[in-house]
């Protein structure tokens, strides 16, 4: 199944003619064309295969063309030649400590990242899950937005997600979040989520605006709760045994041109939220400001039950200066 979903985008980006460079790199994105993350991506493209001289191409593939997330993480894995942009949460399974980086409330605001990715601990999980898992994480500045609460029925407070169906992304530290502020967590890929919503088999989603609105999920949800409860920062993970086969400048361009695109995504995506949240609010969608508090005390548990406890309090010391 999994060579299965890959092979007619990887046969389109053959096709087009790129395949006569030295070295390709095939990005893959659960997001649409119309994210300010894949713009940034395809302005990345355009950088690194300028710079190189065409020595290294890069195909930027939006909407899980390559596969869902996890079949390509493993074909990743296996050494083919192929990135991802993910979170970390998604990561925890090849080296647990990384799913902090997606635990709830864990920054007020997703500049503060920047000092955690800077952090000795930090690289030593980097080093740890490239040496264990052949998975190099090659940078983790892309923010996708704050998630929210996007349901049928209103949310105010923890009480309203009772009984609701969530769709949330299927790691400890995601299902064990929605679960802590009182939804029942069902995990499903990105882009099954509007068929869902449509059919009702789930009863709302928790998601950054941005990819809502690229989804048109307003399309299917009346309402947006802002609890805010993880501030969606992500990375591109590339296979280890590729990133390594690489000429040293041309993996300096790659760190480069990537890290570059992360920082200009995640201001394209700040820049975007009012005018997202005005076509939201035109399709009839209406947003309720919430009492975070009371999402916060909910989901404080998540930290002990996942042992991360012991290194919130490392990660985020300092990064609030």
């Amino acid at each position: 199944m999994k060579s299965q979903l890959a092979i007619p985008a990887l046969a389109l980006a053959f096709a087009s003619g790129l395949a006569h460079a030295d070295y390709e790199l095939n990005l893959s994105s659960a997001l649409s064309t119309q994210d300010p993350i894949v713009q940034a991506m395809q302005d990345a493209k355009q950088s690194i295969e300028q710079r190189t001289d065409g020595e290294l191409t890069l195909n930027v593939f939006p909407n899980s063309q390559l596969g869902s997330d996890e079949d390509v993480v493993e074909q990743i894995r296996s050494g083919a030649n192929i990135a991802i942009l993910i979170d970390a949460g998604r990561l925890s399974e090849y080296q647990p400590e990384l799913g902090i980086l997606s635990a709830p409330y864990l920054v007020e605001d997703y500049t503060q990242y920047e000092a955690i990715t800077q952090s000795d601990l930090y690289n030593q999980w980097v080093e740890s899950l490239a040496d264990n898992s052949g998975l190099r994480l090659m940078n983790y500045n892309w923010f996708q937005g704050a998630r929210e609460m996007l349901t049928k029925e209103p949310v105010e407070k923890p009480e309203d997600l009772q009984g609701l169906r969530i769709r949330t992304i299927n790691s400890p530290v995601w299902l064990k979040t929605i679960e802590a502020m009182g939804a029942t967590p069902t995990p499903l890929p990105w882009s099954e989520v509007y068929s869902a919503l449509q059919l009702g088999s789930i009863d709302g989603a928790e998601a950054q605006l941005t990819a809502a609105d690229g989804q048109r999920l307003q399309e299917v949800i009346n309402n947006v709760a802002l609890t805010h409860h993880i501030q969606l920062m992500s990375g591109i993970v590339t296979s280890e045994q590729w990133y390594q086969s690489l000429p040293e400048n041309l993996r300096s361009i790659l760190d480069e041109e990537l890290k570059k695109a992360g920082a200009e995504a995640s201001q394209a995506t700040v820049d975007a939220l009012d005018a997202t949240r005005k076509r939201m609010e035109e399709a009839g969608v209406t947003f309720t400001e919430v009492d975070t508090e009371l999402f916060r005390q909910r989901v404080d548990s998540v930290y002990k039950e996942l042992g991360y406890d012991k290194y919130r309090e490392q990660l985020v010391s300092g990064t609030a200066d």
